[in-house]
């Protein structure tokens, strides 16, 4: 078994989002842009749902 790494050996994992059409690593947000990101609601789309809709208007 290996064990875990030191903390100071560990690589940092940098979250990335869409801003205004962008990406940009949350770091570098300030702080209301932080504080936004983090009141934020994540969802995730049904596919079949876009695929019923796209029979429907597409012909």
């Amino acid at each position: 078994m290996v064990a875990a790494p030191k903390e100071s050996q560990r690589t940092r994992c940098e979250v990335w989002t869409r801003v205004m059409g962008y990406h940009r690593p949350v770091t570098f947000y300030n702080k209301g842009k932080k504080s936004e990101f983090c009141s934020r609601t994540f969802f995730q789309e049904c596919s079949e749902s876009n695929e019923s809709f796209s029979e429907q208007y597409t012909a």
